[in-house]
């Protein structure tokens, strides 16, 4: 069923990759970034999502292609899917990672309540659990990393996403409204396969801080139209992750070698993902296409 969708960050690495996505399913799509993006069945609207209200406007915006359409009257709005954030630390200093990635989701999710759009897709981060951008290598508490486990980080970037979740459940809470965040593994584009490939067989310990987990952009399209589609939830977390670790080695022979202290809860499949998808696949009904193994 076609959506009309307001999604922020649309022009970044993941964005580009989920909207062309939802255009496929037949959504029509307003993308909200500060740079354009390159899709001619998606019209950038340059908006700040610090400012709250540009993004009172934004999303009262006509989602149309053209100045000269027939009618240039807005409809409304079925989901909002906010991506827009600065992507990881080291590229603003962290004060302003932090406000940019908590004021921005801030604005775009109080906007859409009060708007009363009644579904909500956030994106969070495999960040919060901890371990990949800690000072020095550190072990969880356990495997696999699912959504009850209690999050820990100590950097600037993954506090804002652990903030992030806290203001959609406050949100959700406060509206009645569906508001899912997903917690983003390490986002792989196609290209990207031919060269990281042997790089992940030659040296699997260089991806041990992300615990070998990775998502194909194309099935975090999916993933995030799964969402949009399922309603009546709340507020929920939601793991986004491929099936399996992004490692030649079983995944009991790289928690051997590389986590040997770390408790396991539960059994594990050969080459399971140690960022565990059990929910998206059980709740969601994931069902992953394009496992790396495919491209090697």
């Amino acid at each position: 069923m076609s959506k009309r969708i307001m999604f922020t960050g649309g022009s970044g690495k993941a964005g580009r990759h989920v909207v062309q996505y939802l255009v496929e399913q037949g959504h029509q799509v307003l993308n909200l970034d500060t740079k354009p993006l390159d899709n001619p069945k998606v019209r950038t609207l340059i908006t700040d999502i610090t400012d709250s209200g540009q993004v009172f406007n934004a999303l009262t915006s006509y989602m149309g292609l053209h100045e000269f359409d027939p009618s240039l009257r807005a409809q409304p709005v079925d989901a909002v899917v906010h991506f827009a954030a600065i992507p990881r630390i080291m590229i603003t200093p962290d004060n302003e990672v932090f406000r940019i990635n908590a004021m921005g989701t801030y604005n775009v999710i109080e906007a859409a309540v009060k708007l009363g759009i009644k579904k909500i897709i956030v994106a969070s981060s495999e960040t919060t659990y901890g371990l990949v951008f800690a000072n020095e290598p550190r072990n969880p508490t356990h495997f696999p990393l699912d959504e009850e486990y209690d999050v820990d980080p100590m950097d600037s970037y993954a506090l804002s996403k652990v903030v992030n979740e806290k203001t959609a459940r406050a949100f959700a809470l406060r509206s009645g409204a569906d508001i899912y965040a997903l917690r983003i593994g390490n986002v792989i584009e196609p290209h990207e396969y031919e060269a990281y490939i042997p790089k992940w067989r030659a040296d699997p310990e260089f991806r041990k801080r992300i615990a070998w987990s990775y998502i194909d952009a194309r099935d975090l399209g999916q993933i995030t139209d799964l969402a949009i589609a399922k309603d009546g939830l709340g507020f929920q977390i939601f793991n986004a992750a491929n099936d399996d670790t992004s490692a030649d080695l079983p995944t009991r022979e790289l928690l051997k070698r590389f986590y040997p202290d770390v408790p396991v809860k539960g059994e594990l499949g050969e080459y399971e993902t140690l960022f565990s998808n059990r929910k998206i696949r059980e709740v969601l009904g994931f069902k992953e296409k394009h496992n790396w193994r495919k491209y090697a």
